[in-house]
């Protein structure tokens, strides 16, 4: 239950109200981006929320108990601009804005000391188009979801190089440098430079591009084959900028989680921190059929 400001409350009850939504937006590297719907910009705690930048939100929605809610707000991209800082297209397929928290403050506009927190959310899936974006805002309710501590599973749970896989990714055996040779759409590329490995070894690998439109941005490589012309790299999603001939990169090799790929391929089995001999499902419910003398999961019943 929300406890109002009596100045506030006051203004409520009144017969005609001024009221406004303002919008709060920072992610995790500090930058802070306001914007309302009201058609002057309203500013305070130090941050200007800016008037005609043409965000609109869908109505919030809860569930019962701990269920996650969401909402959307969706707007332009050219108009929101904080201290130097744009929204741009660029920014949110970066990722830099994944998880940024959201504020939603009902503000009375004729005297902004006079507001209400009506939720705070995270920035969650986003899609654009045509200059414009769809922003998914998830509740805190969500964090319930995510997985905390170890998953038991037959594959690895840790990420190829760290700390507790072990393996130095950085190595010229798992690490390979070349350029664009040829695009053939906007996540198919020829490559030269990799001669010297492969097929499939880069595939779920990461691909962080050194020079051209998309420099300093890094992404997952789904397929690597070997064709007439190189290498062929398929990304998992198509970077922001177009890739041109000539754009350089390095890429690290990829792993499929699986202990015979960390024995065969990395050498590291020791550091494997999966269960591959971990029982199924189907022998936690396997019982003996005395006519054949084994189970239905296929092992001998003495």
């Amino acid at each position: 239950m929300k406890t109002l400001d009596p100045a506030f409350a006051a203004h409520l009850a009144a017969g005609a109200t001024t009221l406004a939504t303002c919008w709060k937006a920072a992610r995790g590297d500090g930058t802070v981006l306001g914007f309302t719907d009201h058609d002057a910009d309203i500013v305070f705690d130090g941050v200007t929320y800016l008037a005609d930048s043409g965000p609109e939100a869908s109505e919030a929605t809860t569930g019962p108990g701990l269920a996650v809610g969401g909402s959307e707000i969706a707007g332009a991209l050219n108009d929101l601009v904080l201290s130097g800082e744009p929204l741009s297209e660029a920014d949110l397929a970066a990722g830099l804005w994944d998880r940024a928290r959201i504020e939603v403050w009902r503000v009375n506009w004729a005297d902004p000391a006079e507001r209400m927190l009506m939720r705070i959310a995270e920035i969650g899936e986003v899609t654009r188009a045509d200059g414009a974006f769809k922003a998914e805002l998830r509740s805190l309710a969500q964090g319930l979801e995510e997985v905390r501590g170890r998953v038991f599973s037959h594959v690895c749970d840790a990420d190829l190089g760290d700390a507790r896989c072990g393996v130095d990714v950085e190595t010229g055996a798992y690490r390979g440098t070349g350029i664009v040779s040829m695009v053939w759409d906007e996540r198919r590329i020829v490559v030269a430079g990799l001669d010297g490995f492969a097929e499939d070894f880069f595939a779920r690998g990461l691909l962080r591009w050194t020079s051209g439109a998309n420099m300093g941005r890094a992404m997952e490589v789904t397929g690597h084959a070997i064709g007439a012309d190189g290498a062929v790299l398929t990304l998992w999603l198509a970077p922001s900028a177009a890739i041109t001939a000539g754009d350089g990169f390095t890429v690290s090799a990829g792993c499929d989680k699986r202990a015979a790929t960390c024995r065969a391929k990395f050498a590291n089995l020791i550091n494997f921190r999966g269960f591959p001999h971990m029982p199924g499902n189907d022998f936690a419910l396997s019982y003996p059929d005395r006519n054949t003398g084994v189970n239905d999961g296929g092992a001998l019943v003495e």
